[in-house]
Formats: C-alpha cells, sequence, structure tokens
C-alpha cells in the first residue's frame, strides 16, 4: 500500500464544473464504507482533481474485492434520489451527532477554537470557522460546507470508478494514526468515464519511470540515496543532445556562459535570505576549517558575485549569465516521485541584468527564446500565466508596475498566444510569466519561468554607473526555459512515450546483418554513419533477424537498416521505420542524407 504525506490536488468549487458530482459521491462512498464496516471511523473525503477520495480507520487493511463491493454498495444508494440536505448545527449538536467518530469531534474541538486547519479540513473552511455545518443524505450526515448536488439520483451510476488504496496519517502527519485513503474518479457519463480510464492506461504506459527502466536511460539507487539521478548512457548521450542543442543556441540568442562552484560560504546565503527563509529545503553545512559550507540549493547568488566583480557601465547593459547549474535541495521523501521530484538537479538557468529601459526588449527577447526552444523539441500547445504583484513584497510599486506591463505586453505580442492572469501570484520579490505546456494526454506541465528579482538586487547591493555618472540599481531576471534537465527529460519520455524523434533518438539506427558474411560491409555503414555524426549500433546477437527487428522496436530505435547479400552489392540498406514501415532498400549515402536532414531539422 502506497503511504500519501499530503493531500491530493485540491480543486476549486467556483471553477470546477465537477466538483458538486465528485464531493456528492464522496459522501456516498463513506456511507458505503460504513454500512459494511459498522465500526469504521471516517476522517475527511474532498472532491480533488479528476476524482474524490476518503480517509478510513477501519478494523483491517483493505483489499481490490472491497472496492467492489464498495462500489456496488454506492450503486444501491444511488437510485433512491436521496436529497443532499445543509444545516447549520452548534457545537454540542455536533459533538453529540459525531460521538463516536473521533476524527469529527478532534475537528469540531478546532472549529470551535477558530482554528482554519480544522476548518478546511472539516468542509467548513470559508472565512466563517465559527460556523459548523453538515450535509446529511440517506443515512449518513458528515462536516460539510457544500456545494452538493441536489439528490443522489444526478450522479450516473455507471460514470463512476473506485481506483485505489494508499495509506495516509491523519493531518499529514507520520506521528498520527495511518488510515487508509481510497480513491474514486467520477464523470457525467460512461463515455467519459471510459475516455479518463483510457487516458490513465495510457498515462501508465508513458511512465517515465517504467519506459526509464525498460530503455535503459537512467535509475535511482538507495546506496546512492533517494531523489539523486543516475544518468545512463542512453539517457546521458539524449542529454548531451539536448545540452549541446541549447548551448549553441544561448550563444545565438546574446548569452554567455559561466560556471559557479558548487559550496558556498554561510556569508554569501545570509546575504541573499536563503538561511532566513529558505534554510529548511537547504542541506546541512559543511565545517571546513572553521567555516559552515552550504551545497548550493540556487545559482543566483553566484551570478550576481560574478557581475559585481567589475564595476559596470550603463554601456554593458544588458548582461545575459546562463549557466547549466546543478543544485541541491531538500525534499521530504514522501514527495519524492521519479525525475520530477529530486533532490539533485541540473537548471538551464540565466539571469539577465539590464536597465529599466531595456526591460520590456529583454522579457520579449526571453520569450520569444523560450518558445523557440520548446518548439524544437516538439512542444507546441502553451498557456502563459502571469503572476502579479501579492499582498507582502520588496521594491517600489511602480517598478512593479513597469515590469508587470513588460510582462503583458510580451505576451501580447505573440500571435494566438493563450495567457491567463494570477492575480496577486507573483512571489514576494517580483511578477513572473510561467509557460505550462500540455503533453500528449492533455496533462499540464509548467516548464519556461521569466521571474523578476527587486529583492536580490537590493541585499546585493548591485550597481551600474548611469549615464548621469551616477550608481544606479540594474534590474534582475531569473529565466530557465526547461526548469531543470530531470524535469523536462521525464516529460519529454512520457510525451513521446519513449519514442523519442531520431535528432534526439540515443540511439538512431540499428545495423542487422543477415549473416555473419555481411559483417565486413556492415561494420563499413556503421563507420560511414558515424562519420555523418550518426548513432548507430550493431546487433551481433545469433538471433533471427525477425527477433532482432523486434528488440530494435521495443528499444524503440527509430530505424532497422537489414543488409543481405542484394543491400551488400549495391551499397544500400533495406530500411524499416520503428512504426513497422517498411521502405524497401534506399542507397547508403541517400540514407545518411535522409537521416541528417532531420536531425537539422528537428524533424
Amino acid at each position: 500500500m502506497a503511504v500519501e504525506r499530503r493531500g491530493a490536488m485540491p480543486v476549486d468549487p467556483q471553477h470546477d464544473p465537477y466538483y458538486r458530482l465528485r464531493h456528492s459521491l464522496a459522501h456516498v462512498m463513506a456511507q458505503a464504507v460504513l454500512e459494511l464496516f459498522p465500526e469504521g471511523k471516517i476522517a475527511i473525503g474532498p472532491p480533488i482533481e479528476d476524482g474524490f477520495y476518503y480517509d478510513f480507520d477501519l478494523p483491517r487493511s483493505l483489499t481490490p474485492d472491497d472496492l467492489e463491493a464498495i462500489e456496488t454498495r454506492m450503486r444501491q444508494i444511488i437510485p433512491g434520489n436521496h436529497p443532499f440536505s445543509y444545516r447549520v448545527v452548534s457545537a454540542d449538536e455536533a459533538r453529540t451527532l459525531f460521538h463516536n467518530q473521533p476524527y469529527k469531534l478532534e475537528l469540531i474541538e478546532g472549529l470551535v477554537q477558530g482554528d482554519t486547519e480544522s476548518a478546511e479540513m472539516a468542509g467548513n473552511g470559508n472565512g466563517q470557522s465559527t460556523v459548523i455545518s453538515t450535509y446529511r443524505h440517506d443515512t449518513f450526515e458528515d462536516l460539510c460546507r457544500g456545494p452538493h448536488l441536489e439528490h443522489t439520483g444526478q450522479i450516473a451510476a455507471d460514470g463512476f470508478k473506485l481506483l485505489s488504496i494508499a495509506g495516509a496519517y491523519w493531518r499529514g502527519n507520520e506521528k498520527n494514526p495511518m488510515l487508509q485513503r481510497v480513491y474514486g474518479t467520477a464523470w457525467n457519463n460512461k463515455a467519459e468515464l471510459d475516455d479518463y480510464l483510457w487516458r490513465m492506461e495510457e498515462a501508465r504506459r508513458r511512465d517515465h519511470r517504467r519506459l526509464g527502466k525498460e530503455l535503459d536511460l537512467f535509475s535511482i539507487s538507495e546506496d546512492v540515496g533517494p531523489g539523486l539521478i543516475l544518468w545512463h548512457p542512453k539517457g546521458a548521450q539524449i542529454r548531451v543532445v539536448m545540452e549541446d542543442f541549447m548551448r549553441k543556441a544561448h550563444l545565438e540568442h546574446g548569452y554567455e556562459w559561466v560556471f559557479s562552484p558548487h559550496v558556498g560560504r554561510a556569508h554569501l546565503w545570509h546575504t541573499s535570505g536563503h538561511l532566513d527563509f529558505y534554510q529548511e529545503n537547504m542541506y546541512a553545512p559543511m565545517e571546513i576549517e572553521e567555516e559552515s559550507y552550504y551545497v548550493k540549493p540556487m545559482n543566483c547568488p553566484f551570478h550576481i558575485k560574478i557581475y559585481q566583480s567589475h564595476v559596470r557601465s550603463y554601456r554593458d547593459l544588458p548582461m545575459r549569465y546562463a549557466e547549466y547549474g546543478t543544485v541541491y535541495r531538500y525534499e521530504r521523501s514522501g514527495v519524492l516521485h521519479g525525475l520530477p521530484r529530486v533532490r539533485g538537479f541540473t537548471q538551464d538557468d540565466a539571469h539577465i541584468f539590464c536597465r529599466p529601459d531595456q526591460i520590456e526588449a529583454e522579457i520579449t527577447r526571453a520569450l520569444e527564446f523560450s518558445l523557440y526552444v520548446l518548439r524544437s523539441f516538439g512542444l507546441t500547445d502553451f498557456t502563459a500565466y502571469i503572476a502579479t504583484r501579492p499582498a507582502k513584497y520588496v521594491g517600489e510599486p511602480e517598478n512593479w508596475e513597469h515590469a508587470t506591463q513588460a510582462l503583458y505586453r510580451a505576451v501580447e505580442q505573440q500571435s494566438n498566444f493563450p495567457y491567463e492572469i494570477d492575480p496577486g501570484g507573483g512571489a514576494f520579490y517580483g511578477p513572473k510569466i510561467d509557460l505550462k505546456v500540455a503533453d500528449a494526454l492533455g496533462r499540464s506541465w509548467q516548464l519556461s519561468t521569466i521571474q523578476f528579482d527587486f529583492n536580490l538586487p537590493e541585499r546585493f547591493g548591485m550597481e551600474y554607473i548611469a549615464e548621469d555618472g551616477q550608481p544606479h540599481r540594474p534590474y534582475m531576471v531569473h529565466r530557465a526555459l526547461l526548469g531543470s534537465f530531470e524535469r523536462f527529460f521525464g516529460m519529454l519520455i512520457e510525451y513521446y512515450g519513449g519514442a523519442f524523434p531520431v535528432w534526439l533518438a540515443p540511439v538512431q539506427a540499428t545495423l542487422i546483418p543477415i549473416t555473419d558474411r555481411h559483417m565486413e560491409y556492415t561494420t563499413m555503414v556503421q563507420d560511414r554513419l558515424r562519420t555523418a555524426g550518426i548513432r548507430a549500433e550493431i546487433d551481433q546477437s545469433k538471433d533471427r533477424m525477425q527477433a532482432k527487428i523486434r528488440r530494435a522496436q521495443l528499444q524503440k530505435v527509430p530505424y532497422m537498416l537489414i543488409i543481405g547479400d542484394k543491400e551488400q552489392a549495391a551499397g544500400a540498406v533495406a530500411v524499416r521505420q520503428r512504426s513497422g514501415a517498411d521502405l524497401g532498400a534506399i542507397a547508403l549515402d541517400d540514407f545518411v542524407q535522409r537521416v541528417c536532414t532531420e536531425v537539422e531539422t528537428h524533424a
């Protein structure tokens, strides 16, 4: 049984059209469970993205057979058309109502004391934590503020399914009891449910952890440590291609490459504020010559110190520093997840230092560069999110306004480019643009970020000498295109289902000699391909040709080159694609040109 340490993604009742349905089904499920386990204790059961869950304290562990029994009872309850009835109760009424439910009693006491966490968990988190309300249907009543459907008959009996069982600590605290969390999904009808289940099965098929093992791309070793990625030769080859492409692209877009250490003195992190505001995400210090050093969680202080190594003139700006900087951040083991959530990762990091009059052009330039890079990887479905000034912030309001307007104009200059506003969603140190991309299954991944920072220039006392001969504070922008190579690689694996385009594929062609007498020509073909920069390997196993083809297809190699007497005599190769298409015999030089064109154009 998996252990959930944090709640699943909550949803907003004002914007989620499925909220009432899923909230109602959570209550119906809790009723069914208590009828099957009368001595059971109930905790919380909210709607979440794509479904709902409920946490239970039960006399025994649930099994998949239990999920079927719970579903059956739920389908018996639904046709009763039981109304969902709301009422407000006093604290004493609530204590009496839930006298045998310890988790509810704990929430009630929290409500009485005005505890906002208890209010949220109890479903009364609407800013009125002293109000205790319930919803009742049939024989079941629960602490809740709603909203719900009008009655159970509005639930499609064939539109939901219970999916899994996981462990969940009460209140997410390991010191509290372990509960059993039952997850379900709910939709308006069977067609929507079937589509969702297909997408979930496709997501499992594309899971980067499974494909990473099958394709021998990466691994995580307990001996090395959780959240620390070992890149295998094939995965590393893809990363090298990604890095080389982006390194060249950065130079073409006016960036300068820098390198910085993996550790820095405590003084640096005190100046940056990380030890005041971010220390819980940093690793413990190392004591060296009676001084504390920390492995870096971010690259920005180092780039600032490079900037400050000389007096800068207004003529020197803008300055754009780029680095593949490996950073280390402590993540609790319960939230680590393959490549997207790790403890050590490499950012495609950059920082832009510029004058106020340059900022709009620099933001536009950074956004267009981001889109160019992501599109080069085959990603096309973007949405920009502009996060504006929060209630607590540093810097001058007019600078915030100037920066935010630059973000707006940069996005609006892109034709047919959708964007949304996240009011008050900016960090305390500056507004930002986040680019999110939809993958092959419609899931959203946050990738590029363009983030203003009014805090660090002030903390480090950054300056440039302006035309008036006086020192002025430069604008600073953090910019990441992929986010991190680890997370982006995990997304790419799932986006392509492991079948990378030719330019990224770790092995672009597998050579399959039909007999040993064709090996000499096959080796010559491999040398010709490698000379042209094409990654090719020879399958020298004793298996039959069809078995070799099948193995290459399972490894998702773009091309299989069959070599027999005819091909050897004609100076050609018989070309098969991983899709199963048979392209027939192609002259070797023509095949080389074909692959080189695909690589150059990122086809």
